[in-house]
Formats: structure tokens, sequence, C-alpha cells
């Protein structure tokens, strides 16, 4: 059973079951992967661009160099959201 189960939300615990028996993962690992990729495909298009020009930024990129490559990046998100501008991409950062 997944240990940190949320009031109205499926458990997955078939899919955690299944990670166990097929990697070197024990439960908790297993849940935690879980989670966290749930948590990856959550992800609203403005927090994505948020976090995806924090992490370019810290890399070292110049925000040209970022916004071109989120940009490249949105339309292969699981959800795909419509295609943004750079003008659009670039208010999401900074308002």
């Amino acid at each position: 059973m997944l240990e940190h189960r949320h009031p109205g939300r499926p458990s997955h615990d078939d899919l955690i079951d299944h990670l166990v028996r097929s990697t070197a993962l024990q439960r908790g690992e297993a849940a935690r992967v879980v989670l966290d990729v749930l948590a990856y495909f959550d992800e609203k298009t403005e927090e994505f661009v948020r976090r995806r020009h924090r992490e370019l930024q810290s890399g070292g990129l110049a925000n040209a160099e970022i916004f071109e490559r989120i940009a490249a990046e949105l339309p292969h998100r699981a959800v795909a959201p419509p295609e943004l501008s750079l003008r659009q991409l670039r208010r999401m950062v900074y308002g």
C-alpha cells in the first residue's frame, strides 16, 4: 500500500508492485519514484517554463538561448500546451 495516500487520489499499488518485481528498487523507493513521476506530469506549463528557465540559467545559458530551448521542449511534453511565442514564455518567467 502506498505510504502517503491522499484522500480522493487513486492508489498506484499495482505500479509500485510492478516496479519492485521488475527492478532492484525496494517498495519505499518505488513509491517515491511513482510520486516523482506523477508530480512531473502534473506540472503546469507555467511551472515547467519557470523551472526550466532556472535550470538553464544556472547552467550559464543566456535568455535568448533559454527561451528558444524551452520553446523546442514544450511540444514534447506528455500533454503539450498550445504553441507559445517567445514573448509569452518570457512573460511566464518575468511577468
